[in-house]
Parts: structure tokens; sequence; C-alpha cells
């Protein structure tokens, strides 16, 4: 790894510090300064009259928005502001079309003054307004107005020529905070609602968090040195800016492009810094992981890390019993993270132990059994990857330490090596911003909110319940630092994020010269909240903002040398001509070489299957090979159902990962593709020329079907398929701790319906209980019914025998919420039959039964589950705040998200969730109004018309994001006792049915 300076260790104190002791007036510090008044050139206000921000988009009683960015799609024909020039734009067909450019537009806060101080950057960063690096108006610059591009250089035009730099709002100043007035000042800290596993055997409450560092760094929360946003020297930022400026002009480098063969070789040495972190250091991360997870009883295992045991191969591991007899079992693995999986191992196939996200089954046999012959184990691949993008906001967005450490040490049990860190870059990006010359106002108009951040990240979104509060910036660098220390600590790899090509619209006011050409919308967000702006290429500044993030990214959390961006996610490119797209690609790895010589690149390609018609062959073929080989890794994301390396002759030569997508916005749901994942790595590695590295896990959303990901694990240390059947049937058994009939006959039923889809297979919950209701909704399912009736009656007779383990509760309440989806089907079709025929008695019946008695009982089978809860979700997004207006914009993002998904329904339902609360406050008051009107249509006899029902449950929908409820964080009811009592009222009449087949 590379190592970082030592020198600035008191700044991680001082962040450590201060994110013990925030308070919540972080901004009134800086903004109710003598120094903050002097600069901005008017004094503050009282802090009864002080502005506040709200998030975008999100209503807030403090004050109207005062309008909202230029060049919106809704704007292109306004009248044009003096002094600027029309930008070029995309329109969702993907043709160019002139939009004025406002580089002067108002914040929609009101803010007009110069960047706002106390903000992470907003200090120093702001110091460094002559760090905007002349390029853009240098005669080796982009071409200026009225030029021609050369032929074939470029797709999109430049932007529009900006205002320049003059007035208030484009420079920020120097804010000292006021003498005498400390940061670390009222504390409040906001209680955490878990999942209860990984806890000690034994009873005993966790160990206490780290001790703050002393003046020579963390000892366990990150690489030492670095610096906290707001502490670097604007010498610092321009030195690095200049330094990019001065190199030659970028041109193809050496070997780029494709090669003879695949670059195998540097893979290799890439691998090899596996053990980076030192054997004797990887050794007592797992040793501290094992005393996390079995407590005293660690003591009669042996690890040790052994890097010669892979022969410069794949991880392996070495399990054996010593003859002292104070030791069970010896793992040896050449990793860290390959120690930590022999031991998963032996305590699932020996010790009959199961870990998960519902929980953990950790009851060790006494003694601890002694194998009678060595065990040695070799992944067939080098690489097991985990996690999507999208995974960053659906299921991390509020995570603290404490949940982080739990999942950290499940991906090393699990064997993962390879991972994605990407906490605390929106704190970098604004350091690089400030140092660029863009103010406040133009970032904040730039970030989302913390739920929605993946898709800024990928150049789909901007400002949408944004902006990101001080606080938030300092809490994420927290938590990077302590994710990459214990990452890097067990072996894995780290994987950083790169710059993609995307700017916020402030980098036209700067260099008014800059070639940035406006990408259409996305999805159903109009230019309000999408159409971000992607720097041409061949335009100087593409390299020089991403080197210059890079590099900040490297001095502050050090690098694994592997790099993640995507340009074009489910963005159509300007042009599809393959030199263009050769140049794209070109460019982004270039960018990334500028500031790491070992640079891989781990690229996502979900783009090719999501938009087939325009990837054809050659494109595909010429975004790779922009690359030279063997210096990319392609995530085949969706391979289990759309594989791409088939059509794409395993990735033109780059290597690939073949990847389990499963799941789609977090929904609830029971799903697997399990013949497709037991078979389909294997296949992929016998293809012809097959350029396959490793496995992977790429969940849009994670804690839900448990058993799918236990299964792609195992495999991804297998070298031949499992036999299914008796593969669950243990499985069921290590997951309750104890054998039984009825439970693994349950399994076995779920295996062949729910978890068997077969082709090509979404996991994206439609089933009309999550919808906004309609008479057109999708039924259909890929499994017969009974079979999960069945499982649901097998489970309830085990009960007797295994309701004291958690993970049996869990998997109740999912099998008996299973069932309830599919009565929920049931009734709607009986609903929608009897208003087709106008049989109101029936229609009254059925939807009386819905509304009144099915939904209601299914919220509290939930609300008896901590995993199962609103309130938790709510209340973890509340917990990351350090002042109610926070909690409130952070509350207002969790429930958007698993709700309308943007302001108006844009993606509506998209991450939809079954948690108790949801179901009562939102669902069944959708319906309920469905019912209603339905009713009226029939009584009235005017017909249903579903534009106006749809204009009526929005305000139903959006009444839910502000209702301001408080949801319980804390279960409530007996799950057996509900889940019976749903059995017998439902199970007789629903298994008569799914007998006798649809009507």
């Amino acid at each position: 790894m590379e190592k970082r300076p030592n020198d600035l260790s008191s700044r991680r104190l001082f962040l450590v510090l201060l994110l013990e002791a925030v308070s919540g007036s972080v901004l009134e510090v800086f903004t109710n300064s003598p120094e903050a008044e002097r600069d901005s050139g008017s004094p503050s206000p009282p802090r009864s009259q002080s502005r506040s921000r709200s998030p975008a988009g999100f209503a807030s009683s403090a004050r109207p928005a005062r309008g909202r960015a230029g060049g919106c799609c809704g704007c292109r024909d306004a009248a044009q502001p003096r002094g600027t020039s029309a930008a070029r734009s995309r329109s969702a067909t993907g043709r160019p079309e002139q939009v004025p450019v406002s580089p002067r537009s108002p914040r929609t806060d009101g803010w007009a003054g110069p960047p706002r101080p106390g903000s992470p950057g907003g200090a120093e960063l702001s110091r460094v307004g002559n760090a905007r690096l002349e390029i853009a108006r240098s005669p080796g610059g982009p071409a200026a107005p009225g030029r021609s591009c050369k032929p074939g250089s470029c797709s999109g035009s430049r932007s529009g020529r900006g205002r320049g730099r003059s007035g208030p709002g484009a420079e920020g100043a120097p804010v000292p905070s006021r003498p005498g007035t400390s940061l670390l000042q009222g504390v409040q800290t906001r209680p955490r609602n878990h999942p209860p596993f990984f806890r000690p055997v034994t009873g005993q409450a966790r160990p206490p968090p780290p001790a703050p560092p002393s003046a020579a760094g963390f000892s366990e929360a990150g690489p030492v040195g670095g610096t906290v946003p707001g502490e670097a020297g604007p010498a610092q930022g321009q030195a690095a800016a200049m330094a990019v400026r001065r190199r030659p002009e970028p041109g193809p480098e050496p070997g780029l492009g494709p090669g003879p063969g695949l670059a195998l070789p540097f893979l290799l040495l890439l691998a090899a810094t596996a053990a980076r972190a030192g054997d004797a250091r990887q050794e007592e991360a797992v040793r501290a992981l094992a005393r996390r997870l079995l407590g005293p009883r660690a003591a009669a295992v042996s690890l040790s890390v052994d890097p010669a045991l892979a022969a410069g191969g794949p991880d392996a591991y070495r399990l054996w019993s010593p003859p002292s007899a104070a030791v069970a079992v010896a793992v040896t693995g050449s990793s860290g993270v390959a120690a930590a999986a022999g031991l998963y191992r032996y305590l699932r196939d020996f010790c009959g132990c199961h870990l998960s996200w519902s929980g953990a089954q950790l009851r060790l046999p006494d003694p601890l059994p002694r194998l009678r012959a060595e065990i040695r184990a070799a992944a067939p691949g080098r690489y097991r990857y985990y996690q999507n993008v999208c995974a960053q906001s659906y299921s991390f967005a509020w995570w603290d330490w404490g949940r982080w450490e739990r999942e950290i040490d499940w991906m090393a049990l699990s064997g993962i090596n390879l991972a994605p860190a990407f906490a605390g870059q929106e704190a970098v990006w604004q350091r690089v911003y400030r140092n660029l010359g863009l103010n406040q106002s133009e970032i904040d108009k730039y970030f989302t909110g913390p739920a929605f951040l993946a898709w800024n990240r990928m150049g789909n979104l901007r400002r949408w319940a944004g902006p990101l509060p001080p606080a938030w910036h300092f809490k994420q660098l927290y938590l990077q630092y302590r994710i990459v220390e214990r990452m890097r600590s067990l072996g894995m790899t780290t994987v950083l994020p790169a710059f993609a090509g995307h700017v916020p619209q402030g980098i036209l006011r700067v260099f008014p010269r800059v070639n940035a050409t406006r990408l259409g919308h996305w999805s159903h967000f109009d230019c309000t909240y999408s159409c971000i702006y992607l720097l041409d290429p061949e335009d100087r500044m593409f390299q020089v903002i991403g080197t210059l993030f890079l590099k900040e990214l490297i001095k502050e959390f050090g690098t694994d040398h592997v790099y993640s961006a995507d340009t074009f996610n489910e963005m159509t490119p300007l042009s599809s001509d393959p030199a263009y797209l050769s140049r794209v690609s070109n460019a982004v790895f270039r960018s990334m070489t500028g500031a790491d010589p070992k640079a891989l690149w781990l690229m996502q390609g979900w783009l090719f299957q999501h938009q087939p018609d325009f990837w054809q062959p050659a494109q595909v073929r010429a975004l790779l090979h922009g690359v030279p080989l063997g210096r990319m890794i392609v995530l085949d994301l969706f391979a289990e159902s759309k594989p791409v390396y088939q059509w794409t002759e395993s990735f033109y030569g780059q290597p690939f990962i073949w990847c389990m997508l499963h799941n789609f916005g977090g929904n609830h749901g029971l799903f697997g593709t399990v013949e497709a994942i037991n078979h389909g790595p294997f296949a992929a590695r016998r293809f012809p020329n097959s350029t396959m590295v490793g496995t992977g896990l790429v969940p849009e959303g994670i804690e839900q079907n448990d058993m799918v990901y236990e299964l792609m694990n195992e495999l991804g240390w297998r070298q031949e398929p499992l036999d299914l059947p008796s593969w669950v049937t243990r499985y069921a058994e290590r997951r309750y701790g104890a054998p039984n009939a009825a439970a693994a006959g349950a399994w076995r039923l779920l295996l062949r319906s729910v978890y068997n889809c077969t082709g090509v297979c979404v996991n994206h919950n439609r089933s009309p209980l999550v919808r906004r209701p309609s008479l057109h909704m999708d039924t259909e399912l890929w499994y017969n019914t009974s079979d999960v009736y069945e499982a649901w009656r097998l489970l309830l007779s085990a009960g007797a025998e295994l309701g004291s383990s958690p993970t049996f509760l869990y998997d109740l309440v999912d099998v008996t919420r299973q069932a309830v989806q599919q009565l929920v089907s049931d009734y709607y079709l009986s609903i929608r039959q009897a208003f087709q025929s106008h049989a109101l008695p029936e229609l009254l019946t059925a939807g009386g039964v819905l509304v009144y008695d099915l939904l209601p009982e299914l919220d509290s089978l939930l609300s008896s589950h901590s995993l199962f809860l609103l309130g938790r979700w709510l209340e973890n997004a509340r917990a990351m705040a350090t002042s109610d207006r926070e909690a409130e914009q952070y509350e207002l993002n969790a429930r958007n998200q698993v709700t309308l998904w943007g302001p108006s329904g844009n993606i509506l339902d998209y991450a939809n969730k079954q948690l108790g609360g949801l179901v009562l406050d939102y669902y069944t008051v959708r319906w309920s109004l469905f019912v209603s009107v339905l009713v009226e249509s029939l009584n009235s006899g005017r017909p249903f018309h579903q534009d106006q029902f749809n204009q009526a449950v929005f305000q139903v929908e959006r009444g839910f994001i502000y209702n301001k409820k408080r949801y319980p964080d804390v279960p409530a009811g007996d799950t057996m006792e509900i889940s019976r009592k749903l059995f017998l009222k439902y199970y007789p009449s629903a298994l008569r049915r799914s007998l006798a087949g649809p009507a």
C-alpha cells in the first residue's frame, strides 16, 4: 500500500474529537464570528433571522425557495442573461439542443453572498482563487468561441462563455473561527438500532469503542496523515493543479489499446499486494475478528497468515488440528481474508454455525471438534468482489462505524477480498472544487442528499434532497478512515472512486472556454435535478480535474491502486462513434494514471446490457480498448440472468468478474436463481479464451434473502457446482442450530419455487402490495404459490422446537410476509373482477378484507421483528445528524427513497420495502383510497379515471413523507402468535385457490 505522510496526524485527532463533540451549531460558530462578518462584507443577521439551508426540493417552513438552477429544460426558451452564451444540451432523444446557461442563477435557499463560512474546506480552500489554472484561457486550450473543433475531436460543442469571476459569489475568503470559541461542545449522540449479529457467544457486552488517537495517529482508524475538510493549504492545492497543467499535452500512452494478449502479469503483480498490510498486521486483525465473533472461545483457535500458501496464485487456506490440546484447530491463510474464510469453513462445516445479515447462530460444541485430517482449499479465481454502487444509498447511507465493522467482519469471513470504499469522497470533491474556484453555492447545487448520492456519483442526478451539511463531510471522512484501515488490515483490496468526467455547472463560470456538453435527463427526472455536464475527453481540464481529485484522495486515504468510475451509467453517450467512445475511456484511464501510474480501472458492465441497442459490438470494443488490456476489470453485473461476456468474446480481452446482481432497490421478497448461480461461474471459466478473474456479489440492496448470498459466497471457493437439495438441508440445520425435518422440508420447497427462477429473471418486486394501485397490475409469478403456503405451514409446525432461534423467527416473518404478499394479489384480482362485473357487494367484501384485516395484520407481523421496522430505517437516518434541522433533512431523504423516489414520484416505489409502519400508513392508505374510488364509481355510474386517481393518491403519498410521525424502532408483539393467527385465518382458502390455478 502507498504510505501516507505522518505529519498530519494532529488533524486526524482534531477530526475525531470534533466528531465526538460536534454540536448542532457548527455553522453558528463560524457565521457569527467577527471575521465572518468582515469577510462577507455584511454583518451576520441575528440567529432568529439567519438563513438556513433546507433539502433541495423539500418544502421548508423557514423560507420559500427562491428559484432554481439555471439551464434546466423548462427554461430553454427564456431570455439569456447578458454575458452568457448557450451551452449545448442533450434531450431525451439524444439530440443536442440550445439551452441558456446562467452561472449566476440564484440558489434555491436564497443565499447570494460568498461561500458559506464554516463549511468543510470553506476557509482555506476559498483562498485559492488563483488556482484557476489559466488553462481555459491559454493558447493551447480548447477552441475559443467561434472556432470549430477539429474534425472528429469532439462530439458535442463547448459550453457557453461564463460571466467571469467578478462579484462576491465568485470567490470565497478565509474565515477563521471566532477567538475563544470552540467547536468541541454540545455533543449530541443518537442511539443506533443494529441487527443483533456477531455478538460474543458469552452474551457479554461488546468492547468499548477505540479510544481517541494519540498525537501519533490512529491505532486502527485509518492511515495516518492527510487533512480534514478545511485544512488544505492554498499552496498545496495550487501546486498540485499547476503540476498537472505543466505536464505535456497527454496523448496516447505507449502500449495503449489492445495488445497481443491479456496483461495478466499486471494483475498478478497487483494481486500480490494482498499481503501489503504485513503478515503480522493481518494476523492480528483476523485474531481480533475471531475475538469479536467467539469471545473467550477464540483462544481454542490458532490463526496465522502465510502468503507462501498461495504460491503466487489465488488465495488459499489450510486447516488442521495440532497435537496441543489447548488448540482445537489451526487455520493458516495466504491473507487475512483467506484465514477468516478458513475459520468460517471450520465453524460452518464442523461446528454447525451460521452467520448472516439477519443473525448469527454460534452454539459452539464443547469442546471444539478436532479435525481428523488436514484440509486445504484454494479459490478458483483471484477475486471475490462485493458491493454495488447503488447499495451505498439503498443500504449503507445511515451506517455508523459499529454497523460497518460488522459488515467488514462478515465480508472477511465470506472470503471477500475486493470491495469499494466510497465514503467521504464528497468532502474531497468539495476541496477540489473550491481549489478550482467554485463557490459553496455552486457546490451545494451539485451534491444530492445522502440517500441519493449513488446517482450523483454516476452523473445521473444533482441537487435533489440536498445540500450536504458540513457535519456530513466530517462524519463520512471519519468512517472512511476506519473502513479502509480495517479492510486493508484484513488483506482486502479497497476500490476508491475516480473521476468519470461529470462536473458541476460552476466549472463553466470559472473556465468559460471549457468544452462541456450537457447530458440528457435521467430516468423520469427533468433537468431541474439531472442533465449533468460531461467534459469532452480531449479538453485539458479533464486531466486536470481527474488527476487533482485522485491525488487528493490518495493523499487522504492511501491507495491499493484500484479505482472505480462509470461515465455512462444508464445515460446514452453523446456519440456512437467508436473513436469518441475510445477517447472517453482513454481520458478516464489517463486521469487515473496521472495520479497513480499503477492504476487499475474497475468498471461496472451494467451499461452494456441496460442499453443493448446502443452498445453494439463495435461500441463495446471501442470503450474497452481505450484502456490497455489488463488495466481494466469489468463487472459483468447481471451475469446470472443477462451475461455480457458471452456476446462480447469475454469482454474483448479485458478481465471480468462474474457477478450476481440478484436484488433491485433493496426490495423485500423471496427470490433467487440458484441453478444459474450454481452453474454460471463454472461455465464462464470454461468459455473459450475466458478472461474471468473472479466472482462477485453486487445487490442494489442487502439484508434480504440470506440463503442466496451464503450459497454464492461458498461457490466462490469451490471448483465445481453443489448438490443444492443436500446443501439447503444442511443450511437449515446450521441456520437454526438443530436438525428439524419440517424446517428442512420448508427450505427444499422454497429452493424449488421462489429461489429457482429460470431464464431472464429480474428480482424487482412488482407485487400489487407495494405498487400504486390500478386496474392493470401484473400478478404473474415464476413459481407455484402452493409451495410457499406449504413452507409456511411447515415452519409454523417447527416453531415449538426452533422458536427460540432468532434466525428462525426472522425466516418465519419473511415466509409469512411472502404468503401475505401472494394473498394481496388474490384479493386484488377479486377487486378488479368485481369492479369490471359491476358487482358492488363482492367489491366491498374483497376490498374490506384487504384494507381492514389483511394489510393491518401484515403490519402487525412486521412490527414484531426489529429488522422489519420502518422506525429502524428512519431513526438510523436521524442518528447521523448533529442538529434537529439535519435530522429532519435526513429523515425526509429516508422516507422519500422508499416511496416517491423523487419530488413527484419520478421513480415511484422502485425502492419499496415491506416494513412495519410503512405498510399501514402508506400502502394500506393507498389501497383504501383505491377501493373507495372504485366503489364511488359503481355507485355514481361514472367511469374510473386512472389519471385522476393518480393525482389524488399522490397527495396521500406525499403526505406520508411529511407527516413527521415517529415510528417505533423497537419491535412489539409475538411473532409466532401473529403468524399463527394469519395462518389459521387465510391458509385454507389460499391453498385451495393456489391448487385450483388462475380463474
